[in-house]
């Protein structure tokens, strides 16, 4: 199991991560080894979110004894109130709540404190001003919270998130249908207008990946088979069915990303998930399905799915592109983005124009004319 560095926490975490929501469908000790089978794969980061102690206690089972190998995503504002979840700012539910989950998770941290999933404005200045986030601060003071992380569905959050320079990891919702749509402060509504796939890739979004990696914010991934909607045709907004190593690798491959957060039921489902890690290239094309479906709406934007390779010249395409994309909208390029570009050898200056990779492109990208102002942007 390869593993990335979440941003400016510098925790190194597995690319497939554990998402812990359907962990209250099986009985205890079943859900206790399904996490534990994960663990013997490499996988070591879970997100907890849920409120109900049934998860809480089968999380805290399950990596007892090995606490130190595991990170846990721990969300400050998700509830327990008379058997139901609710997501509140009422500081006599927070507290408690957390409290609950630090005593069943065990150890006596959560090494990522997650401000529990803000998607509209009004709650982001709810929760930003006042004894909400002062709760948190206090509880990443104290230690019982090792980085202060937020949750969102919503690239506008998101950058705010960014922008307080004291929230370190978002966890935030990655497909390739969720990247066609535009910010929305509720979700559920989302893709009720399935005409609206036909509009193009949401530049909001794509400028988020690069804004965060810009600011060293690691992003953890969740709904990145979109509740598994993706995996199958007849629900997918594509027409056109993923599978799990297509999905995770576009993940993966959009730029601040660390670890993709996978649901699963058996073992076979995170079999089939870290499968990606010895899975080839052609396993991983998510393009080719995106490109052929019924519907799609990527043309002339580069996804980074290395269709374009082999380059003659050795150039990596896909990966001078992230860097274009990644400096070519700031005043000046980062110097973290331009140590990145000149480590690449050879570098878009070795472009001869052939435009033979532009043949290959499913999404009719301009690669040559990409190259040339990568070149001009980063002077060689």
């Amino acid at each position: 199991m390869k593993t990335r560095r979440l941003g400016k926490t510098d925790l190194m975490v597995s690319e497939i991560g554990f998402g812990g929501e359907w962990l209250e469908r099986h009985p205890e000790d079943e859900s206790v080894e399904l996490i534990r089978y994960a663990h013997t794969k490499g996988i070591n980061i879970i997100d907890c979110w849920m409120a109900d102690p049934k998860s809480r206690s089968i999380i805290g089972r399950a990596i007892a004894d090995c606490r130190d190998q595991w990170y846990v995503q721990g969300h400050i504002g998700s509830t327990w109130q008379n058997g139901q979840y609710v997501r509140t700012r009422d500081m006599s539910q927070v507290r408690p709540a957390f409290e609950d989950l630090l005593e069943r998770i065990g150890g006596g941290y959560i090494d990522l404190g997650m401000i529990h999933y803000i998607d509209s404005q009004e709650d982001w200045d709810r929760s930003m001003n006042g004894e909400f986030i002062e709760y948190v601060r206090k509880l990443r003071r104290e230690g019982q919270i090792r980085h202060i992380g937020l949750s969102t569905h919503n690239p506008r959050i998101a950058r705010q998130a960014v922008l307080t320079g004291e929230i370190e990891m978002i966890l935030f919702s990655i497909n390739p249908a969720f990247d066609l749509k535009p910010a929305s402060e509720n979700i559920d509504t989302l893709f009720a207008d399935y005409d609206a796939l036909t509009g193009g890739a949401d530049p909001e979004r794509a400028e988020l990946y690069r804004f965060c990696e810009s600011h060293d914010v690691g992003l953890t991934v969740m709904k990145g088979f979109f509740g598994g909607r993706l995996l199958k045709a007849e629900t997918s907004p594509f027409g056109a069915a993923f599978t799990p190593v297509q999905l995770i690798h576009y993940s993966l491959t959009r730029p601040a990303v660390a670890s993709v957060l996978c649901g699963y039921d058996t073992p076979e489902q995170i079999d089939a998930a870290v499968a990606y890690e010895t899975a080839r290239e052609s396993e991983k094309n998510y393009a080719s399905v995106i490109a052929s479906a019924p519907l799609h709406a990527y043309r002339g934007q580069c996804t980074y799915c290395g269709h374009c390779s082999p380059c003659p010249m050795g150039i990596d395409i896909a990966m001078v592109s992230k860097f274009y994309d990644l400096a070519s909208e700031q005043e000046t390029v980062p110097e973290s983005v331009r140590a990145h570009y000149a480590s690449l050898v050879p570098t878009a200056a070795a472009c001869i124009g052939c435009r033979s990779c532009e043949s290959r492109c499913p999404f009719d990208v301009p690669v040559a004319d990409r190259m040339e102002k990568a070149a001009e942007l980063f002077g060689c």
